[in-house]
């Protein structure tokens, strides 16, 4: 595992000490010490926010194409958890919005990048995105590889866009580098790698399984969590725990994308159903089931409830709250 990445699974499986809470319409622990919360006020808010920056992060100029099919991806609906959970992390070490902003899109452009590369034919050859035909089924093939490397640069020069009146340097360039290391060999590119030599493999482990879903996705989410406590000015054991919370829930929402695959219908998802089954890929319901992959689900919604005990309740209301969402998600 990356930087010393603790496995998830292998604890769960040791334990299975759910309690008897299923997902998908039976109780779902609320956490934060049962406050109510508007958490859709708070998204609804906190996406606007967001999609109003990244609109203005990527007009349109010459040459019109590129930019075009940048802001294709970039601009598509989505459920900006990288951004959102960047903000959240700030604002709960006592930061506040407009300090993470500029790192909040550049994470969005990084995710947006990583699902144009992840559907080319190439890799998953996936036809729709978000609800959308890919990014390469509307620009072709050439002009989608460059709209993932644009808005990979532009991600490091969007986040030099802090201001530094308000956020010393360092913290900047720490950031700057911790995304870095996140997409990189280590990271997600080494997640796409095991993806790839694994299609088609009778024999991948959960341990394999759990390394590409952590290595492709839930790195982002533990990069946007630790970035923002970093320039939010958290301390060294805040930054740790919310990067072990963004990790942990960051594999929830892809075994959860596993069980809503086979779950749910191409209309439904935004995306092709089944193509893992299609592409004869590992899944977590492939190798334990639906029944135990939604206890894993439940196992990790702990989890990561846990590393936000030592926090204000209060302020940690909108990260209890993505808990939740995610675990209940339908689409």
């Amino acid at each position: 595992m990356r930087r010393g990445i603790q496995s998830f699974v292998n604890p769960w499986l040791a334990s299975r000490s759910i309690g008897n809470r299923v997902a998908n319409g039976v109780e779902v622990e609320q956490g934060a010490g049962g406050l109510q919360f508007d958490f859709k006020t708070y998204i609804t808010k906190k996406m606007k926010a967001v999609n109003e920056a990244l609109e203005m992060a990527v007009p349109v100029r010459y040459p019109e194409k590129i930019h075009e099919a940048m802001r294709y991806s970039l601009l598509s609906p989505g459920k900006r958890v990288c951004p959102i959970m960047c903000i959240s992390a700030c604002e709960l070490v006592g930061g506040k919005e407009e300090i993470c902003i500029p790192t909040a899109c550049a994470l969005e452009m990084v995710h947006a990048m990583s699902l144009i590369h992840d559907d080319l034919p190439c890799m998953d050859n996936a036809d729709l995105r978000r609800g959308l035909p890919t990014n390469h089924k509307v620009f072709g093939e050439d002009i989608a590889v460059l709209a993932g490397d644009a808005l990979l640069t532009l991600a490091f020069e969007h986040m030099m866009k802090t201001p530094s009146s308000i956020v010393p340097a360092e913290r900047i360039v720490t950031c700057i580098g911790h995304v870095a290391k996140t997409i990189g060999s280590e990271g997600c590119v080494a997640g796409q790698v095991v993806d790839l030599e694994s299609g088609g493999d009778p024999n991948v482990s959960l341990e394999t399984l759990e390394y590409i879903h952590i290595h492709k996705s839930a790195v982002l989410a533990e990069s946007a969590a630790a970035c923002g406590a970093i320039l939010g000015g958290g301390t060294e054991d805040e930054i740790e725990r919310l990067s072990n919370f963004a990790l942990c829930l960051g594999l929830l929402h892809q075994v959860k994308d596993d069980i809503l695959d086979v779950t749910k219908s191409t209309e439904q998802l935004g995306k092709v159903a089944q193509k893992d089954v299609m592409l004869d890929k590992a899944t977590f319901p492939k190798l334990l089931g639906l029944e135990l992959s939604q206890e894993f689900v439940l196992y990790l919604a702990e989890k990561a409830k846990g590393y936000l005990s030592p926090f204000d309740q209060n302020r940690a209301a909108p990260l209890f709250s993505f808990v939740n969402y995610l675990v209940c998600r339908q689409s």
